[in-house]
């Protein structure tokens, strides 16, 4: 089974920096793209920022220039670099992993998620 654990949420400041974690951890499993998401109470989830395996990144339009996405493949990590807070960067982040199991007769592919991490960007 794989198990994802974000960490590094908090409160900041408007213009401060946080930086999430996203650990995939399990046996038998391969990673391609990798992603975050963020979700406010009655709205819909957003897709923040993504990236591949061989690197390929995608960014919502309001974050670019200020979140960087990267991942560390030997550790299956993913990470969030968030710059230059501001209040509507406030919610629930959460991390995808879409993840290929190795099973003896087949492979089985599906995206897991975390539980999420709460950023709040507020004086």
């Amino acid at each position: 089974q794989v198990q994802v654990v974000e960490s590094g949420g908090g409160l900041v400041q408007p213009g401060g920096s946080l930086k999430l974690s996203c650990a995939v951890s399990g046996s038998d499993f391969s990673i391609d793209v990798m992603a975050w998401y963020r979700q406010v109470p009655g709205k819909q989830r957003d897709l923040v920022a993504s990236i591949s395996s061989d690197g390929s990144t995608d960014y919502l339009d309001s974050v670019k220039g200020r979140f960087t996405i990267s991942r560390d493949n030997a550790k299956n990590t993913v990470y969030l670099q968030m710059n230059s807070l501001k209040p509507e960067d406030t919610a629930l982040y959460s991390c995808s992993a879409d993840v290929t199991v190795r099973r003896p007769s087949f492979n089985l592919k599906y995206r897991t998620w975390g539980q999420g991490t709460q950023v709040t960007v507020s004086s």
